[in-house]
């Protein structure tokens, strides 16, 4: 995996205007570095993906829902299954993510594994070094929007609103305690590190993973994929302002906080 004949030029490439980006680029980026860069650059690229097939499979569904009740004058044999097919959709997602957090840390494993010597220092950064705690309070306060939203839904919900309800508290449980999961793992992970450079950008690339678990598209998604259009109208209107704030939200922490390789030179004290 790290073996410097086996890299693609993309990926040497992409590595190299990384570092060149958080202030490393001295250098070309070592087969090390190069290979955790690309597994972690096609995982946020395939997660996009699967974040565009869920909305549009969810909206064909929604789509051949109703023209199915149109069909069969509001009792269509179609109706019955689409909480099942939605609920297939976010259950393969979620496996899915599952998944692909399971490569970046397979290839990091197999990286420390190939190293001759490590760097020294005694790395280990909490909770606040690496995620902050305004994207802490950010994600914390997504996932409870969308679990209110969920929860709501499944109170004042009639027929097959409740079972779509039902599967949102779950997929949105399910999401959250992934990204706790996966910060603990961070706190936890060892030191994947051969020189400074490489040590700098390994708490680089923790803060920015620690980061992503609390990027709030799915939890964006999962309300508007599952139950909106057909809970009552102040839930609607309640899933549209949970959207529109949070991106208003999301926005401000990003401008505001510090950048991840700024927040890992403090970690390390380095300048």
């Amino acid at each position: 995996m790290t073996n410097s004949s086996m890299q693609r030029p993309a990926d040497v490439q992409s590595a190299g205007s990384w570092l060149a980006r958080h202030g490393l680029g001295d250098g070309p980026p070592t087969p090390l570095l190069t290979a955790r860069l690309a597994v972690r650059r096609r995982v946020r690229l395939l997660g996009s993906v699967l974040s565009a097939v869920l909305i549009i499979g969810a909206a064909l569904v929604q789509v051949s829902d109703q023209l199915a009740a149109s069909s069969f004058g509001g009792f269509g044999p179609y109706g019955g299954m689409k909480v099942l097919v939605l609920s297939a959709l976010i259950v393969g997602l979620l496996l899915v993510r599952t998944l692909l957090d399971t490569w970046v840390r397979r290839v990091d494993r197999q990286a420390g594994a190939a190293l001759a010597r490590r760097a020294a220092h005694p790395l280990q950064p909490g909770w606040r070094a690496l995620l902050g705690r305004p994207y802490a309070v950010f994600g914390t306060v997504t996932f409870a929007g969308a679990f209110a939203l969920g929860a709501s839904a499944l109170a004042v919900g009639e027929g097959a609103e409740r079972p779509a309800a039902a599967v949102l508290l779950v997929a949105v449980v399910g999401v959250g305690v992934g990204a706790v999961l996966q910060v603990r793992e961070l706190l936890a992970r060892p030191v994947v590190a051969e020189d400074e450079v490489s040590l700098t950008a390994d708490v680089i690339m923790r803060v920015e993973d620690a980061r992503a678990s609390t990027e709030p598209s799915v939890l964006w998604s999962l309300p508007m994929v599952l139950v909106f259009g057909s809970a009552p109208g102040w839930w609607n209107a309640a899933a549209l302002g949970f959207v529109v704030l949070g991106l208003v939200a999301y926005i401000a922490v990003q401008t505001r906080t510090p950048g991840a390789a700024a927040m890992a030179r403090h970690v390390l004290g380095v300048r």
